[in-house]
């Protein structure tokens, strides 16, 4: 199974994601886990990513495009077109039962770190495939959400553990 989670730090999600149990089936070709860095694909020659809200209101959200480009980069290196997940507060609850369903029905994920006030609409409504959410708090990004739908799905990859009484 492949993970590819797109976030403003990369380096977060491989330091986590790279040790124990994860990492271990990583490095036995089980898991593919790829963190992408949103601000690589900025047209802006200070690699911003943010941009006031399209509708006005408060704060500021992720631009479109280079969370877009970051997503058909994936799409391109892998050949195909990936189910997209963001995680966000307003997402369906993520419980053992959404992990089972995730590793039973797809063999591919792409998990969106949204930060600031989330992510423009716009790149929701064109690219998302579903909303998931690790609980009713606030946190400063979607990585550690990210990771914890990741770490929960790779345990049920079968290989991961050793038996399936483990999951």
């Amino acid at each position: 199974m492949r993970f590819d989670i797109m976030t403003l730090f990369p380096e977060l999600i491989e330091t986590v994601l790279s040790e124990s149990i994860i990492g271990r089936a990583q490095k036995a070709g089980i898991l593919e886990v790829h963190a992408h860095n949103i601000r690589d694909y900025s047209k802006d020659k200070h690699r911003r990513v943010d941009d006031t809200p399209y509708g006005g209101g408060k704060g500021m959200v992720m631009f479109p495009q280079p969370i877009a480009d970051c997503f058909r980069a994936v799409c391109a290196e892998t050949g195909s077109r990936p189910h997209l997940i963001y995680m966000s507060p307003q997402g369906k609850p993520f419980n053992q039962e959404e992990a089972k369903r995730l590793v039973r029905d797809y063999d591919h994920l792409v998990l969106v770190c949204g930060h600031y006030e989330g992510v423009d609409e716009r790149f929701i409504e064109e690219c998302v495939d579903e909303e998931l959410s690790i609980g009713d708090f606030v946190l400063t990004g979607g990585e550690l959400a990210a990771m914890v739908v990741t770490d929960c799905v790779c345990r049920m990859v079968p290989g991961v553990l050793s038996d399936e009484a483990c999951y």
